[in-house]
């Protein structure tokens, strides 16, 4: 089992089922932590004020994103924390990932931004060719 497991989150049912395999992995007898990582890349934000017109209308969203990966997070009762990153998923990911020694890496084989995936490669892709630690894609 894992000791510290990083999530990486988008909202997407491909990152919810992340949280799942996460519950499953994480060493709760041995005060394993899982830490979510939400990354906010410029245009996205952009869009989601252009969209909602309101910051506190943009942070609710993103917390909603976020809503059922805590439920299925709290219902294992797996000690998790959330951490908010800004700049482009996959590098911002692996940076994180690196400075932070982590155990495993588990992260959704789709997100949410489908055309940015196929003109730029899939974040998880890149995920996988440069974190430190093992990486687990979930389908």
């Amino acid at each position: 089992m894992y000791q510290k497991i990083l999530v990486a989150a988008d909202g997407s049912e491909h990152s919810i089922r992340t949280a799942e395999r996460a519950a499953e992995l994480v060493n709760l007898q041995e005060d394993g932590e899982i830490t979510i990582v939400y990354v906010i890349d410029g245009e996205q934000s952009k869009s989601d004020v252009l969209s909602e017109g309101d910051q506190g209308m943009v942070e609710q969203r993103r917390q909603q994103r976020l809503k059922p990966i805590e439920e299925i997070l709290q219902e294992k009762n797996a000690s998790y924390q959330i951490n908010i990153q800004h700049g482009e998923p996959g590098p911002t990911i692996v940076k994180y990932a690196n400075e932070n020694n982590f155990d495993l890496v588990v992260i959704g084989s789709r997100g949410l931004n489908t055309l940015q995936e196929m003109v730029l490669g899939s974040v998880s892709h890149k995920v996988a060719k440069r974190a430190k630690c093992p990486v687990m894609i979930v389908k």
